[in-house]
């Protein structure tokens, strides 16, 4: 009997299971929304996260149609006790938009993709859309917004989170373009929130969108498309001192008055041979092509001569279809991490020089595929920065440089080994041990990274008090809740 027991206990539990999945099925099936459940022939392709290093495997993923499906299916799954979670490309790098982690409800936002641009230059947005589609649809109004330049993500998760591209020291982030959501909440309630309405849940979900509810369409406001983009690309191999020298220049010339249409960003990995660093400075310009020189020119004047120039000349759109064929990839094994480095505290030469000694030795000898993009969010005349830091639930507004460390396998079916992630913290590593201990690092929300530690206070800051007295009002039982969300342990 005692033997018995424990097999009696699995099989109630089995069985258990089976009946709330096929309660929910039918509750669903009752108003003709598309599901897929496990065991369905669909089932694994809908549940593969883009990261393949990452397994989730969800209760159900949902494809509702309409803002009154996806009501139903939040109450639906609130009342059968199922966690909740919105996919809206499905990007996210630990497969948050899967759950994160087993047995959640997802909802995939894929087949609401409507956008609408309005005489007054704002747009109605549905967030199955992917920055991809958004571009092209503002474009045949003239119309633009800052995004990133991957153009498979999706609006929901980037736009929530932060949202940087090449024109966001112009614009700001895509965050700050939100002028009101419509948002399904905990209990089902239909609602829209703006500045006007519901104040307090609209500061918390620019910046922390996932923890409160699932936001079917955004109002943005958009901007007029520039009339001409550059996208440079200005490659040097460097040893490790001149490297370093490059970036700490680099800090210093974006405190002079470099224009708000200048967005650049370092790209840095190993050398061509051990011993050198590649030093990458890319990014966009959107005013007339034949200034860029005239405002490079203070910077590059002290370096050596570029083993390479790229500049690509053309229309707004032409640069976004170009960055875009340059950052599509397919699903892979691959890590992230991310700093977010403060104006006050830039790098200094201490870490600038252990870092890039790092990368020309170590790095060099490092397989598979790694790399560090270093986007500069401020210097004078930026857009992020000018926003109020507390008008917004995004934790930082004093940020020189967002700083994402990646390694990649090379071979999409072959996943990263435990000794890759331990390289690339020590990557990271190189530069914050370098640093003075009281350097007010964070980090990105949009390069959430599984293995942090520490993280309420990285991604939200001194704003995660606040952000738990919203939760406990607006999603008490924390039915939208995913690894590293507001309320999660």
């Amino acid at each position: 009997m005692c033997m018995l027991k424990p097999v009696l206990v699995s099989l109630f539990c089995h069985l258990n299971a089976v009946s709330r999945a096929e309660n929910l099925r039918s509750q669903l099936n009752s108003e003709e929304i598309h599901a897929v459940f496990p065991g369905d022939c669909s089932f694994t392709e809908a549940s593969a996260a883009y990261n393949r290093r990452i397994t989730v495997k969800p209760a159900a993923i949902t494809f509702p149609i309409n803002v009154l499906q996806v009501a139903h299916i939040v109450k639906t799954a609130a009342a059968g006790n199922y966690r909740v979670v919105a996919k809206s490309g499905g990007h996210s790098y630990t497969a948050n938009g899967l759950g994160g982690t087993d047995g959640a409800i997802v909802v995939d936002l894929r087949n609401m993709t409507k956008t609408q641009v309005f005489s007054t230059g704002s747009a109605d947005i549905e967030t199955g859309n992917t920055l991809g589609n958004v571009a092209a649809a503002l474009i045949k109004n003239s119309r633009a917004i800052p995004h990133g330049t991957c153009p498979y993500v999706g609006i929901g998760g980037h736009a929530g989170y932060g949202g940087y591209g090449f024109t966001s020291r112009m614009w700001g982030l895509t965050l700050d373009t939100i002028l009101s959501m419509t948002v399904v909440l905990a209990d089902g309630t239909i609602t829209t929130i703006s500045e006007e309405a519901n104040s307090d849940l609209f500061w918390a979900m620019r910046g922390a969108i996932g923890s409160y509810g699932i936001v079917t369409s955004f109002n943005i406001k958009t901007f007029p498309a520039p009339t001409s983009a550059t996208v440079f690309n200005y490659l040097w191999y460097l040893h490790p001192t001149q490297a370093a020298q490059a970036v700490s220049a680099f800090q210093e010339f974006a405190q002079t008055d470099i224009p708000k249409e200048f967005g650049p960003q370092f790209a840095i990995t190993a050398g061509p041979t051990s011993g050198l660093v590649s030093l990458t400075l890319l990014g966009g310009w959107y005013g007339p092509a034949e200034k860029l020189d005239v405002i490079l020119a203070p910077y590059l004047a002290d370096l050596p001569k570029p083993d390479s120039v790229n500049l690509v000349i053309g229309s707004y759109i032409e640069s976004v279809e170009y960055l875009g064929a340059r950052d599509s990839a397919p699903a892979h094994h691959f890590y992230r991490k991310s700093i977010v480095v403060p104006e006050s505290s830039p790098f200094s030469g201490l870490a600038l020089n252990a870092f890039m000694t790092f990368a020309a030795n170590e790095g060099f000898r490092h397989k598979p595929d790694w790399r560090v993009l270093m986007g500069l969010y401020g210097g004078n005349n930026s857009a992020i920065n000018a926003v109020p830091p507390n008008a917004t639930a995004f934790s930082r507004r004093n940020i020189l440089w967002t700083v994402q460390f990646s390694v990649d396998s090379s071979n999409p079916q072959v996943s990263l080994q435990s000794s890759d992630l331990v390289f690339l913290d020590n990557v990271v590593d190189s530069l914050v041990r370098n640093s003075p201990p009281d350097c007010d690092y964070g980090a990105y929300l949009n390069y959430i990274d599984d293995r942090q530690g520490n993280w309420k206070e990285l991604y939200y800051g001194a704003k995660y008090a606040d952000l738990m007295r919203i939760k406990q009002k607006y999603d008490p039982d924390n039915v939208f809740s995913f690894p590293m969300g507001v309320g999660c342990n």
